[in-house]
C-alpha cells in the first residue's frame, strides 16, 4: 500500500554507522513491529547485509518493484567525495529517487561527534550527483531529493537551484513541536514527550498538527516571494540554474574554488518520466499470476500449477505475493490455497516477501537471497543431489525473513538467516555468519556452520547439529550461548526438533533427517541448542505453540 520504498544505505549525519534502539524504549507495541519482544535492544548494523555491489542493490529495487509495482523506490545516499558516480549506478539499477543526506542534520540518536565532524554539507553532493546524472544521460529517469538541515525558504532555494526537486525537513518540524534539541533521543528520557514511550513524559507533549501546517505555509510563502524576487513562478523553472548563484566577494571566499559548485552541463534538470522501468519486465511470473487470479479471488478453490524456470527468472512469488496482498493484507490466503512446482534452477530472490497460503517447491536449485523478507508460506528445495555435501541456495537467505516455512535439502552460503524474526528453516549447511542479528523463529542446520555464528542474536532459537565438534569455537558468544538438549529439562526443545524434523523429512525425503529420526535417542546427543544468554522468550514460545 506503500507510495514509496525507502532503501537507506547510510544517514548522513552520521554515515558509516549504525544505530540501535535500547530495549528500555523497545514496548510492547515496538515489539510486535518489529517482530521482536519487548525490552530486547534491536541493533541495526552499518552494511546492508544483501547489498555488497551495485548488482545486490538492483536485485533489491527489482524484489521491490514487484511486490508493490505502484511504489516508488528511492535510494538514500550520503554526500560525499565521488557520490556522483555511485549516483549514476543507482539510476542504472532503476531506482526512481536519489536522496542526498548531507551532515547537518541528525536527531539525538546520532553520536555528537559524527554529527559535528562526520560528513559533508549536501551542497556538495548533490551538485556532484546532478552533473553525473547528466553527464550520463539519466537525469531525466529519477528524482533528486535533498535533506540534511534545510529550514528556511531560502535553503529550499539554494537546493532546487544545484539541482533537487523535492526537499526533506526533519529537525526544523520537530522544533516546531516542541522539540529543545536535548539530544537524548535515545534514551527515553526526552522531557517535551515526543522521542519516549515513557506516559509520563508523554503527557508534556504540547505539540499540534496546525503547527507543522503553520511552518510549512509560511515556508513556502518564503520561497514563492525569493521565487518572485528573482523572476520565476515555480520551482521547477529554477532546479539545476545554477547560473543563478554566484560566489560572495569578499577575502574569505577567495581562498575557495566554487568551479564545481557552478559548472552546468546541457540536458534535462529534472525527472522526465513516472518511473525508472528496469528492462526485465518479468513476463514470466505475470503470465502465471493470470493464471493464478481465480485461486486468489476465490481461495475455496486451490489450484496446482507445475512449470519450468530458469536463473532468468528473479524474484519469483513475489509479484504473486504483492497481489493476493492487495487484496487481504498481510493475512495472505489460507494454507494450501496455491501450491506451485517447478523444476530447474531459479533465479535470485527466490520467494522474496512470500505470503501465506503460497507454497513453492523445486526440483534443483535457487541462488542468493532465497525467502529473503518472507511473511509466510513455503519454500522446499531439492535435488537428485542432495545433502550436506551439495549446495542448494546461495548468499543471503532467509534475510530479513518474518514468517513461514524454508527447507533446503543442502547447504546454504554466508549469512543465511540474519535477521530473522519469525520463519522456521532448517537447511543441511551454512557459510559463515549465519544467524546474525536474528530476533525471532527457529533454524535448525543438519551439518557444518561456518564462522561468527549468532553475532548479534538476540532472539529466536537455533539448532545446530554437530557431529564433527566445530560449532562452540564458530559461536561468536557475545550475546548467545550453547546448551545441549540431552538433558532432563529440555524434554520441550527434543520434542519441538523432532517434531521439525519429521516434517522436513516430509517435505524433502531427507537422507541426513531421516538418519536423526530413525535414531534419534542416540543422535540428539551431537545437537546445540543457541540462544541469547538473557532471555527466554523462545523457549516460551515453542512450548506456548505445542
Amino acid at each position: 500500500s506503500a507510495d514509496e520504498l525507502q532503501i537507506k544505505v547510510a544517514q548522513g549525519a552520521k554515515p558509516g554507522e549504525g544505530g540501535q534502539l535500547p530495549g528500555s524504549k523497545v514496548s510492547p507495541l515496538i515489539a510486535r513491529l518489529r517482530y521482536t519482544m519487548p525490552g530486547v535492544t534491536l541493533i541495526s548494523p552499518p552494511p546492508h547485509h544483501d547489498i555488497y555491489s551495485i548488482e545486490d542493490l538492483a536485485q533489491l529495487i527489482f524484489d521491490l518493484k514487484q511486490i508493490n509495482p505502484e511504489a516508488r523506490i528511492a535510494v538514500k545516499l550520503v554526500s560525499t567525495a565521488g557520490v556522483g558516480t555511485i549516483a549514476a549506478g543507482v539510476a542504472k539499477a532503476y531506482a526512481d529517487k536519489i536522496i542526498i543526506s548531507g551532515a547537518d542534520g541528525g536527531t539525538g540518536a546520532a553520536p555528537i561527534g559524527s554529527i559535528k565532524f562526520t560528513g559533508n554539507p549536501w551542497e556538495l553532493g548533490l551538485i556532484e550527483a546532478h552533473n553525473a546524472l547528466k553527464a550520463n544521460n539519466l537525469r531525466g529517469q529519477v528524482e533528486l531529493e535533498i535533506d540534511g538541515g534545510l529550514k528556511t525558504g531560502l535553503d529550499v532555494i539554494k537546493a532546487a537551484i544545484l539541482g533537487a526537486e523535492s526537499y526533506a525537513f526533519g529537525t526544523g518540524a520537530l522544533t516546531v513541536i516542541g522539540c529543545k534539541i536535548l539530544r537524548i533521543c535515545h534514551m527515553n528520557r526526552c522531557s517535551v514527550g515526543i522521542a519516549t514511550q515513557e506516559e509520563k513524559l508523554r503527557e508534556h507533549y504540547e505539540g499540534s498538527v496546525e503547527r507543522v501546517i503553520n511552518y510549512f505555509t509560511l515556508l513556502a510563502e518564503d520561497v514563492r516571494e525569493i521565487l518572485a524576487s528573482l523572476g520565476y513562478k515555480s520551482l521547477e523553472e529554477i532546479v539545476g540554474q545554477n547560473d543563478l548563484l554566484k560566489a560572495i566577494d569578499d577575502d574569505f571566499a577567495k581562498k575557495f574554488s566554487f568551479d564545481k559548485l557552478l559548472y552546468r552541463l546541457d540536458g534535462v534538470n529534472t525527472r522526465q518520466v513516472p518511473f525508472n522501468e528496469p528492462y526485465d519486465t518479468n513476463e514470466y511470473e505475470k503470465e502465471i499470476l493470470r493464471e493464478l487470479m481465480p485461486a486468489i479471488k476465490n481461495p475455496n478453490d486451490p489450484i496446482l500449477l507445475e512449470k519450468e524456470i530458469s536463473n532468468l527468472n528473479r524474484s519469483f512469488g513475489t509479484r504473486i505475493s504483492g497481489e493476493i496482498a492487495k487484496y487481504y493484507g498481510d493475512k495472505g490466503l489460507p494454507d494450501g490455497t496455491i501450491d506451485i512446482r517447478l523444476e530447474g534452477t531459479s533465479g535470485q530472490s527466490l520467494g522474496a516477501f512470500l505470503i501465506n497460503g503460497v507454497s513453492l517447491r523445486i526440483n534443483g536449485a535457487g541462488n542468493d537471497y532465497i525467502g529473503k523478507g518472507m511473511h509466510g508460506g513455503r519454500i522446499v528445495i531439492t535435488a537428485a543431489k542432495n545433502g550436506p555435501n551439495f549446495s542448494l541456495g546461495g548468499n543471503t537467505c532467509l534475510y530479513g525473513a518474518t514468517g513461514g516455512k524454508l527447507y533446503i535439502n543442502g547447504q546454504v552460503g554466508e549469512r543465511f538467516a540474519v535477521r530473522n524474526s519469525g520463519a522456521i528453516a532448517i537447511v543441511e549447511g551454512t557459510g559463515d555468519h549465519p544467524c546474525e542479528y536474528m530476533t525471532g523463529g527457529v533454524v535448525v542446520v543438519l551439518g557444518e556452520t561456518g564462522v561468527n555464528f549468532g553475532a548479534g542474536m538476540t532472539g529466536g532459537v537455533a539448532f545446530v547439529y554437530d557431529l564433527d565438534h566445530h560449532l562452540v569455537e564458530n559461536i561468536n558468544q557475545e550475546l548467545v550461548e550453547a546448551r545441549r538438549i540431552d538433558t532432563e529439562d529440555t524434554d520441550i526443545e527434543r520434542y519441538y526438533l523432532k517434531k521439525l524434523l519429521k516434517d522436513y523429512c516430509n517435505e524433502t525425503r531427507s537422507r541426513q533427517a531421516k538418519k536423526i529420526i530413525e535414531n534419534f535417542r542416540v543422535e540428539i546427543r551431537n545437537f546445540w541448542m543457541v540462544r541469547p544468554k538473557d532471555m527466554k522468550g523462545p523457549l516460551k514460545i515453542i512450548e506456548e505453540g505445542e
